[in-house]
């Protein structure tokens, strides 16, 4: 009796109908994944459009003569407004610094105070709820409000501030109307205004540290500043690097309490002019909307490049 020999093959295409047309079966996982791809386009596409186009318009619109109004007629000019901006001695460089400088000094504070407060609050003690409720109390109003608040408290004739000092037997100060004191003081009620965010960032990175080193370092013989020093921040520091990250950025962008305390152009000699205020200006003072543009892609490539500096600098601790 002959016998019809069946290749391997044969047997795996009649067990397999899709493998009979040459393509693999279809899982339910692979169907999952395409289903969950398919879902997310629509809101995938929605970000990225409202990502991407403001940037395009942007910078297509450095790159022109726009003045007046964004629709009127315009012309390219190559990079001739990011040569201006950054031969502006006048006023673009010192917005830069005062940017930098504010940054720098309020996030510095910030962080230090917010450690301090978050280490003072890691334990449980009495009445911590009601403490943590106190805290958040400058985070729920907005910077206009913050500033109009304290513009009263710091006003030199009526403010509350100068009839404490003068109570104390020491010299009214001028505050916002200082031109040498509106930076320093704006950075103080930055500092009274976010700190208790990088508070509780941070305790909230403290919560989540094992216990047991510290415990192995209080058997050694370790001390307080010891066991924080060498044990609690270096555990700490991933959760530390992401709120330096993020306030730096926000401390960066600010505008609303300058503006609100200050008004256009940082001040009657643009003491508390950063970029954000200066490109404000350039846009609906002036109406130089090229230059305006420019000075805002050359912010935004500023702050792409603090927060790469940020976290090399925090990736480098943490290995």
């Amino acid at each position: 009796m002959a016998t019809t020999e069946v290749s391997p093959a044969q047997v795996g295409a009649q067990g397999r109908p899709d493998a009979r047309r040459g393509r693999p079966p279809r899982t339910f996982e692979q169907a999952n994944r395409r289903l969950k791809w398919a879902m997310l386009a629509p809101a995938l596409l929605f970000v990225g459009l409202m990502i991407v186009f403001p940037l395009a318009f942007t910078l297509d619109l450095s790159l022109t003569d726009a003045f007046g109004a964004v629709n009127a007629d315009k012309r390219h000019i190559g990079l001739r407004n990011f040569l201006d901006a950054l031969g502006d001695t006048r006023r673009f460089w010192p917005a830069a610094r005062r940017t930098l400088v504010f940054t720098v000094g309020a996030v510095v504070l910030e962080t230090v105070l917010g450690l301090a407060l978050a280490m003072l609050m890691r334990k449980p003690f009495r009445c911590m709820r009601l403490v943590r409720t106190v805290l958040i109390i400058p985070l729920l109003a907005t910077p206009v409000a913050i500033g109009v608040l304290w513009l009263l408290i710091l006003d030199p004739t009526n403010g509350i501030a100068n009839h404490l000092l003068a109570g104390v037997g020491l010299p009214r100060q001028e505050f916002l109307g200082s031109v040498s004191q509106s930076l320093p003081v704006l950075m103080l009620i930055d500092v009274w205004q976010w700190t208790p965010m990088m508070t509780l960032l941070l305790l909230a990175g403290l919560t989540t540290l094992p216990e047991e080193p510290e415990e192995a370092a209080l058997v050694d013989g370790a001390n307080a500043w010891q066991r924080f020093r060498h044990v609690i921040l270096p555990m700490l520091g991933p959760t530390l690097a992401t709120a330096l990250v993020l306030r730096a950025v926000d401390a960066l962008k600010t505008f609303d309490i300058l503006y609100a305390t200050k008004g256009a152009g940082g001040g009657s000699d643009f003491e508390v002019e950063t970029l954000n205020v200066y490109a404000y200006g350039l846009t609906f003072d002036y109406q130089e909307y090229g230059l305006a543009a420019a000075v805002l892609v050359l912010f935004t490539l500023f702050i792409i490049g603090v927060v790469v500096l940020l976290r090399r600098r925090g990736g480098r601790k943490n290995g």
